[in-house]
C-alpha cells in the first residue's frame, strides 16, 4: 500500500507565512519600481496647452520603450523634462526633429518649406509669441526637437524656451486613463 508522507502538506509556521508576506510585497514594490522607471509613467495634465487634445485634469501614461528604440517623429506627443523649472515635466507634440527648420507664416506652422496639416489645433492659429527671444525661420539642432502645445493660443512652448533635447524626453504619451469618458489613444 503506498504511503501518504509525501502527499500530506505540513503546516507553515508563523514565521515562515511571515517571510512569504514580506517576499511577496518586496516583489511588488521591485516590480512597480521597475516598470516606472524603464517602462511607463502616468501623468496629470496640469494645464490647457494641450487641449482639445488632452484636457487640464486628465491623467496619461507615457511610455519609455519606443525611445529606447528610435527617436522622437513628428507628430508623437512627448513628455519631457522642463527647460525652465527644475523637476516639472511637460507634454507637448513633436514638429520638426533635429536638422528641420520652423518657420511661423500667416498662422501657420512651415517645416522645411511645407505648410504642416494639423488638425488638432483645431486652426488655432500659430504666432510667435510675445517676449520670446526665439527668431524664425529657426534651425532645430541636430539631437533636438521642436515642440508645440497643441492649443497654440495658449502654450509655452519651443516658441519661447527654443529647442528640447532628446534626452530631456521621458517618454511618448500614448493613452489617457482618467477621466473614463476620455480614455483612449493619444494621436
Amino acid at each position: 500500500m503506498p504511503s501518504d508522507r509525501g502527499t500530506q502538506e505540513r503546516p507553515q509556521s508563523a514565521f515562515s507565512k511571515f517571510i512569504s508576506f514580506i517576499v511577496m510585497i518586496v516583489f511588488v514594490v521591485v516590480l512597480v519600481w521597475g516598470l516606472r522607471t524603464f517602462v511607463f509613467v502616468p501623468y496629470e495634465i496640469p494645464s490647457g496647452s494641450m487641449e482639445d487634445t488632452i484636457m487640464t485634469g486628465d491623467m496619461v501614461f507615457s511610455e519609455k520603450i519606443t525611445y529606447y528604440l528610435g527617436e522622437p517623429q513628428q507628430g508623437d506627443i512627448i513628455t519631457f523634462a522642463d527647460p525652465n523649472v527644475a523637476g516639472r515635466t511637460l507634454i507637448k507634440r513633436v514638429i520638426a526633429v533635429g536638422g528641420q527648420t520652423v518657420d511661423l507664416q500667416n498662422g501657420h506652422v512651415v517645416v522645411d518649406g511645407q505648410v504642416l496639416d494639423e488638425p488638432y489645433t483645431e486652426g488655432k492659429p500659430s504666432y510667435p509669441l510675445e517676449n520670446s527671444k526665439i527668431t524664425f525661420p529657426y534651425t532645430v539642432p541636430e539631437g533636438s526637437v521642436w515642440v508645440m502645445g497643441d492649443n497654440r493660443t495658449n502654450s509655452q512652448d519651443s516658441r519661447y524656451f527654443g529647442a528640447i533635447k532628446v534626452s530631456t524626453i521621458t517618454g511618448k504619451a500614448v493613452w489617457t486613463y482618467w477621466p473614463l469618458s476620455d480614455i483612449g489613444i493619444l494621436q
